[in-house]
């Protein structure tokens, strides 16, 4: 099935080729067409849809047991966390990222791109080795 983005739209107020453009916005890709004369935009349907999505989720608060299992505590995530990352065709691990953020806060990535994050000590480590040989 093709996409409307790979189709030519045509501004309805000054009737000119719109430009294709790509943004960035919250995370989110957001594919738009803007018209070159009177500057009108519009967003790809299916991209704002996703986003809009993803604003009703984060606005909603989830209530979840703390339970004990053997020596440790577990947490259910929400199916429609999950969902909502399965929708979008993201690779999710068994093996999640978790961080203490401060007291009282709790940090869980569920994505392996996002846990690279938390390798970047490495590179602190090697820039006080550098210092120490100077």
């Amino acid at each position: 099935m093709s996409d409307i983005f790979e189709t030519t739209i045509v501004c309805d107020k000054c009737n000119k080729k719109t430009n294709k453009h790509q943004l960035n916005r919250n995370g989110f890709k957001i594919r738009m067409w803007e018209c070159p004369s009177c500057g009108k935009i519009w967003e790809h349907p299916a991209d704002k849809q996703s986003q809009d999505d993803f604003k009703k989720l984060k606005e909603k608060e989830f209530q979840v047991k703390l339970r004990m299992v053997g020596n440790s505590y577990t947490v259910s995530i929400p199916r429609e966390i999950i969902e909502f990352e399965e929708e979008f065709n993201r690779e999710l691990s068994e093996l999640i990222s978790l961080s203490m953020e401060e007291p009282g806060k709790v940090s869980l990535f569920l994505h392996k791109r996002i846990s690279r994050i938390f390798k970047t000590p490495k590179i602190e480590e090697e820039d006080e080795q550098d210092m120490d040989e100077e």
